[in-house]
């Protein structure tokens, strides 16, 4: 009776300095709650909560609710919400090194490859500095995989690039595509299907094979790269330093692999998704083009160009750079 008592004691006292140690961590993501990735931010949502017994609680904001997107990192920094779950390009203003946190244009060839860098590559460390600088915690990355190109003419190889216009994001991306021929015009993801049916552009890099397909863009554009080669982004969940460090070490490792999960879960649902478009689509009129070995290295390395220019902007970008390049040559995929 007097070893009953003393653990339902014990138990009662660690229920009760768990409940202490509850927190709410305001997050706020660009995702929509109806997307893909927004569905599954919602998972992780739930899974936090359910690892955690209750002791995390997350107070989710999407579709950018709080405050714009490229405002979010800021906004954690400085203690308006607690955490940003959305994507580290937005902050390349800031400083460029963010970039290569967010996309490695024309650098890996899969989605785990990145993933790879990041765990067992020094990509962890590397981000980590760079976060940690501007008063941010890096817990983890999340993407579906490459991109693939939509457009409105054949688009089998480096020699279609030339006069090809069309939507690009700013920064990096526009200036690889310049430099072998294409002409990049930068406009807004919402801008590209009108553009497309006027002609204002001759194609798109818009987003996966399924979510151009979702989005109606396969109605126009009757070309497309399979498997995609050229951009893969990767949002991110970073939390302000002091939020992370208020969190006990048992509720930072669940942030982290609950993290891990969605990571997982978000390549398969894209594979999926990605399948099930490519069966579809023939049916619609598109062709696909899987390019060459020789085209896609020359891309790289009109990209890996690019990034030693970019390398020069700041000490942060060149370490950046040259851990991808050190991991690229190390799992096989450069030039060398």
């Amino acid at each position: 009776m007097k070893y009953t008592l003393a653990v339902a004691a014990l138990l009662s006292t660690t229920a009760a300095a768990w409940a202490a140690d509850t927190v709410t961590l305001r997050i706020q993501t660009h995702q929509a709650p109806e997307a893909v990735s927004g569905k599954l931010v919602a998972d992780f949502v739930e899974q936090v909560r359910a690892m955690s017994e209750g002791s995390i609680d997350i107070e989710m904001f999407y579709s950018s609710s709080v405050v714009a997107s490229a405002e979010t990192f800021d906004a954690a920094a400085n203690g308006i919400i607690d955490c940003d779950m959305t994507n580290g390009s937005y902050q390349a203003g800031k400083n460029p090194a963010f970039q290569f946190v967010a996309d490695v244009m024309g650098g890996y060839d899969t989605p785990i490859q990145y993933l790879a860098w990041i765990e067992e590559g020094g990509g962890r460390e590397a981000i980590q500095k760079l976060y940690e600088a501007n008063g941010m915690h890096f817990i983890g990355a999340y993407l579906g995989g490459q991109e693939s190109l939509a457009s409105s003419a054949p688009l089998a190889g480096i020699a279609d690039l030339q006069g090809w216009k069309f939507r690009s994001p700013p920064g990096m991306e526009s200036e690889i595509f310049a430099s072998l021929g294409a002409s990049p015009v930068v406009m807004d993801y919402t801008e590209i299907f009108t553009s497309l049916e006027t002609g204002i552009i001759d194609g798109a890099d818009a987003s996966t094979l399924a979510a151009n397909l979702s989005n109606g863009i396969y109605d126009i554009a009757k070309h497309t790269t399979y498997p995609g080669f050229h951009s893969m982004s990767s949002d991110h969940l970073a939390c302000s330093t002091a939020a992370w460090e208020k969190l006990s070490s048992g509720q930072q490792a669940i942030l982290e692999n609950a993290m891990e999960a969605l990571a997982m879960r978000l390549l398969m649902r894209t594979e999926v998704l990605n399948s099930e478009a490519l069966a579809e689509l023939p049916a619609k009129g598109v062709t696909f083009y899987d390019w060459s070995a020789e085209d896609r290295a020359k891309f790289r390395e009109a990209a890996v160009a690019r990034w030693d220019e970019w390398a020069k902007k700041t000490p942060e970008t060149a370490e950046m750079v040259a851990s991808h390049k050190a991991f690229l040559h190390r799992i096989g995929l450069d030039d060398d």
